[in-house]
């Protein structure tokens, strides 16, 4: 039998040991909460027994808080966890649902000021203002599987980019590459700016006029419409330009990458986790589980 206390071991869960049992603290009150509620719909009522009666959990909230960051980090199947923690495979898969909910919910931490969460991109606008952070954008795609022949919108996951059928999410991050916000999971075939302007991107350039986004070729049409808030790289000077232009023109370009290259920083945090390199689950499933994980690594970089 395994030794349950050698799987919270920060190869396994990703996680360090002061982080996990922030995590657990974080987590075990709504958990609580939730459980009583589910309980008393149940029941049709309040309990009738005391506090404490009856069977027992077979995984304990600590080893369920685990067993998600182990599944988040590796991608093992819930068989292989339920014979490491010596339960059912059922008991596995609904301590997963739970506790992968719980994680998608917190939303991201804050550099510098511990307790506090962004959760909308709204949030992360009103900070970055307030604390005067010039903002890194861009969209990450993940790997899915092909959806079966004959369901409908299947080419929708077909990425022009990538040629695969994949999902997106947009992120956020400051000039350290931590990671601010991460949107739900949207189509690959969507382009980087619609998928942009859908997450309401558009909504906060007009009400936090003091917030620079620096942006990739993607974003074209954001630099144009709002031209000193969108921050795309410098346009290629035309055919016949003075060679003093061209040379001016690789110098902005290389400085607008260096302070751009923040992002895939933090994007490359992300794919760390196995779960994000391919998806091989319910497709349904991926928006919190990408959450979750931009979640946990802003935890962590939100410390350096």
């Amino acid at each position: 039998m395994t030794d349950r206390s050698v799987l919270a071991h920060p190869l396994f869960t990703g996680v360090s040991a002061v982080h996990l049992a922030s995590l657990v603290e974080e987590l075990a009150e709504p958990w609580a909460a939730a459980e009583e509620g589910r309980r008393c719909q149940v029941r049709g009522g309040a309990r009738k027994r005391a506090a404490g009666a009856g069977a027992r959990y077979q995984l304990v909230f600590v080893d369920r808080v685990v067993a998600t960051l182990i599944h988040l980090r590796h991608d093992l199947p819930h068989a292989v966890l339920a014979v490491l923690f010596a339960v059912d495979r059922s008991t596995v898969t609904r301590a997963i649902g739970e506790i992968r909910g719980l994680l998608a919910g917190r939303g991201c931490a804050v550099p510098g000021r511990p307790g506090l969460r962004l959760r909308t991109l709204e949030d992360v606008f009103a900070y970055a203002q307030a604390e005067g952070v010039e903002l890194r954008l861009d969209a990450t795609e993940v790997q899915v599987r092909r959806p079966v022949a004959g369901r409908g919108s299947r080419r929708a996951f077909v990425s022009g980019k990538k040629r695969q059928n994949t999902t997106k999410a947009t992120v956020v991050a400051d000039w350290r590459g931590r990671t601010l916000w991460t949107d739900t999971m949207r189509p690959g075939r969507m382009h980087d700016v619609t998928a942009a302007r859908t997450a309401g991107i558009t909504g906060c350039f007009e009400h936090f006029e003091w917030v620079e986004v620096l942006l990739d070729d993607g974003y074209l049409g954001l630099g144009r419409d709002y031209p000193g808030l969108a921050v795309t790289p410098p346009r290629k000077p035309r055919p016949g330009a003075l060679p003093g232009r061209f040379e001016q023109w690789e110098r902005d370009r290389h400085g607008h990458a260096s302070d751009r290259i923040a992002v895939e920083h933090a994007l490359a945090d992300h794919k760390r986790w196995k779960q994000l390199i391919r998806w091989t689950h319910r497709r349904d499933r991926l928006p919190d589980t990408y959450r979750a994980i931009a979640g946990l690594v802003s935890d962590r970089t939100s410390m350096t």
